[in-house]
């Protein structure tokens, strides 16, 4: 009699779980969707300044920059992301030696996003961009040359004041 009391008991409870659980599904069913179209919606979305999806120099009309070469970027990087390679010139104006950036060169494949290259950049010669597509079939394209050909140090213009 205990047996067969036991057994009606598990399928009560048996069917009592299922339909706990299609509740669960009608409900989730029911629910506004909360997956985005990717490709469909590409840049419908705007990402707020926190957001950090790729490095960027920016340049001025006249494909100027505002880095000095310092390495402070790639002296703060955890990963080994950044690597910053300059020259050293003699200034004509002061006679004095001068460094000059050659080549930035970032590599986004094995960044994790830190922005600790940006925090202590003196110059905010470096910031995130929204640019988030960054698929590539070979992983040497995640190599990036931030500074273009051609760029140079970009010189603060101040006024004389009379």
């Amino acid at each position: 009699m205990k047996a067969l009391y036991n057994y009606i008991k598990n399928i009560v409870i048996g069917i009592y779980q299922l339909m706990q659980g299609m509740y669960i599904s009608m409900l989730n069913m029911l629910r506004p969707k909360v997956t985005e179209q990717y490709p469909e919606n590409r840049g419908k979305k705007q990402y707020g300044e926190w957001f950090r999806a790729m490095l960027v120099m920016p340049h001025d009309v006249e494909n100027h920059h505002r880095c000095t070469a310092c390495g402070i970027c790639m002296n703060s990087c955890p990963n080994g992301t950044i690597k910053v390679e300059s020259n050293m010139i003699k200034d004509e104006t002061t006679g004095k030696d001068k460094r000059v950036l050659n080549r930035y060169l970032y590599d986004l494949g094995s960044c994790t996003f830190c922005a600790l290259c940006t925090q202590n950049c003196p110059f905010h010669a470096i910031e995130w961009s929204n640019d988030f597509e960054n698929t590539v079939f070979n992983c040497q394209k995640l190599v990036l040359k931030l500074n273009k050909e051609g760029s140079s140090l970009m010189v603060k213009k101040t006024e004389n004041k009379e």
